[in-house]
């Protein structure tokens, strides 16, 4: 595969301009929308081979919020494309100032396997409103969606406009080696710093949407039951390979055995006493995850769960007690079905074992306290996150999504995807019937007090 090859191609059919005609990217989003409504069922069966994703959450993972994110931005794309008038200060008289939105040009976009359609289409939504041509680095783990996805998009577009790209780390390392003009990386954040560090040589900007450990605390005022469920959902949606999915339960001793009992009950509701048996339960992508998450369990107290299907690459919903901050499974992400919970007395507690680690992704609060919510508002820093409810801050068009520090940065989903693939440039325009001399030499006394009257 001769990498620069299709980036020439590409960065030869952007200089032609026809990116940057609104009409274009409209009419590239509706072809994009037809594409995904054809391939739906093909989507539907690759998640099924590679993760054994449901029908149901295929579409409401992936699939359906994909439409629901390109059918907004399509809907606006228009409006958020023209200038955007600015006041213009008295000391630049007579003048008008505005912004204009253009694209970055060739971008990168390189998906994970978790969720290894939304994660790939939802940024390019993003890249094609906002003018760019587009490569996509789609991954080996998750093989079917993404050989679904190449068929799809070279289908659909022209190679120079967007392609996608399969292949192993060197095909990446042969990427990033590229002079492009923007890089969007969702994955860990070991090789997101890989990806930043490549970037840097060319100065090329980045989007990093990473994860980290994201804590979730249940308080006691909390309505325990409608908790655990929502928790329950949270964490084990797609065998806890979620970027967002709470990573950890902070629950205070007054609560505990009985929020562990809810915890319990949520669980048989959702995947039956044989979960290893629900055909709708996701397993795990392959063994060397597999492994680490079995590793991750071994010599800790299972209070529920930890049969695991080595053959199947599953691993029950799984809760562990009596862990500490100094366990090897608070050490790393962990990014499967296995949920460790750490006691505190009060929140002052929880706080300070937030606060030992990186800026997390998420975070979710389970309370009826409105002075514990602003507190813990007031003092953490996280990406995101909900108050008594899990990971549907990402599932809506209207708000931003993305990391802070070790979890990431900067941010996409609707607006914010238009905002991420665009360079907003400055302009001011004078006009020449005036022509105010306070700015030009010889300065005297009476010009800076001009100035400074201008200036206050």
């Amino acid at each position: 595969m001769d990498i620069n090859h299709i980036v020439r191609k590409q960065k030869e059919f952007f200089k032609t301009g026809r990116t940057k005609d609104v009409d274009f990217r409209i009419d590239a989003l509706g072809k994009l929308e037809q594409a995904i409504r054809k391939y739906e069922s093909k989507i539907e069966e690759a998640l099924k081979k590679d993760l054994n994703k449901s029908e149901f959450e295929s579409y409401m993972a992936e699939v359906g919020l994909t439409l629901s994110d390109l059918t907004f931005i399509k809907k606006r794309v228009k409006r958020w494309s023209k200038d955007e008038r600015v006041l213009t200060p008295l000391s630049q008289f007579h003048a008008k100032s505005f912004i204009t939105k253009e694209p970055y040009g060739v971008t990168l976009i390189i998906s994970p396997w978790n969720y290894p359609f939304l994660l790939c289409i939802e940024p390019l939504i993003g890249a094609i409103a906002a003018g760019n041509c587009a490569i996509l680095k789609v991954s080996r783990d998750s093989k079917y969606t993404s050989e679904v996805i190449c068929e799809m998009i070279s289908e659909t577009f022209p190679e120079e406009y967007i392609t996608v790209v399969n292949g192993n780390r060197e095909v990446v390392n042969q990427l990033l080696e590229e002079k492009l003009d923007y890089i969007f990386f969702t994955g860990g954040a070991a090789v997101g710093k890989i990806v930043m560090e490549k970037a840097a040589k060319n100065l090329i900007p980045v989007t990093l949407e990473l994860g980290g450990k994201s804590p979730c605390i249940v308080e006691k005022s909390a309505d325990l039951k409608i908790a655990a469920k929502r928790v329950v959902f949270g964490k084990y949606l797609n065998s806890g390979q979620t970027c967002v999915a709470p990573d950890y339960l902070l629950l205070q001793n007054d609560v505990k055995d009985e929020f562990i009992k809810y915890l319990k009950e949520a669980i048989a509701l959702f995947y039956t006493n044989e979960p290893l048996q629900n055909d709708s339960y996701t397993n795990i992508i392959n063994e060397k995850h597999f492994n680490r998450l079995v590793n991750l369990m071994k010599g800790e107290k299972i209070v529920h769960g930890g049969d695991i299907d080595r053959e199947n690459l599953k691993i029950e919903p799984t809760i562990l007690d009596k862990i500490t901050l100094d366990s090897p499974i608070m050490k790393e992400e962990i990014f499967g079905p296995v949920f460790p919970i750490i006691t505190f007395d009060n929140i002052e507690e929880a706080e300070n074992i937030i606060l030992q680690g990186e800026k997390p992704l998420a975070l979710y609060l389970f309370t009826k306290n409105k002075r514990i919510e602003d507190r813990i508002l007031k003092n953490i820093s996280f990406g995101g996150g909900c108050i008594n409810d899990t990971i549907i801050q990402l599932a809506t068009s209207r708000l931003p999504f993305g990391g802070v520090g070790n979890s990431g940065m900067g941010s996409y989903h609707g607006k914010q995807s238009f905002d991420t693939f665009t360079h907003k440039r400055s302009i001011v325009k004078k006009y020449n019937w005036i022509d105010l001399p306070i700015r030009y030499l010889p300065y005297d006394d009476f010009k800076m007090k001009l100035l400074k009257l201008f200036l206050k």
